[in-house]
């Protein structure tokens, strides 16, 4: 019986070592490197969906002025139609249209760009926005 015994926790012994070197240590040790937690997740999430909503915001900001809409009218665009075609940008296209579009507002507050230019230059963004949704 004793022998039993020894035989018993020999085959325990074996597949405990068998289970931990059948396992590569290299994938242990990434499963702890590569957890993201819920919270960070959703942290990130809100985060972009913030950085979007400002970017429309910007975008949709200028389009609002009576200038901007007379401007797109004088060029046969819709100024509703821009307004909805932003939102269909992906968030790249987003975030760049909205960096030009503020640092044209700010070059034009800044006296460095008349009233035409800001115009062109808000033209220029939304045929491209329209060209963007059109491709896509």
């Amino acid at each position: 019986m004793h022998s039993e015994v020894k035989q018993f926790v020999r085959a325990l012994t074996a597949a405990a070592l068998v289970a931990v070197f059948a396992i590569p240590q290299s994938m242990v040790a990434q499963t702890a490197d590569h957890l993201v937690s819920p919270s960070d997740l959703q942290k990130a999430t809100v985060d972009a969906s913030q950085q979007r909503q400002q970017n429309i915001d910007t975008l949709n900001r200028a389009f609002s002025s009576a200038q901007a809409q007379q401007a797109l009218q004088s060029a046969h665009m819709n100024p509703e139609q821009v307004k909805k075609a932003v939102a269909g940008l992906s968030d790249d296209e987003l975030a760049q249209l909205a960096t030009r579009t503020s640092h044209a507002q700010m070059n034009f507050a800044a006296g460095y760009i008349n009233d035409h230019d800001l115009l062109l230059i808000l033209i220029a963004v939304a045929a491209l926005i329209l060209i963007i949704v059109a491709v896509h």
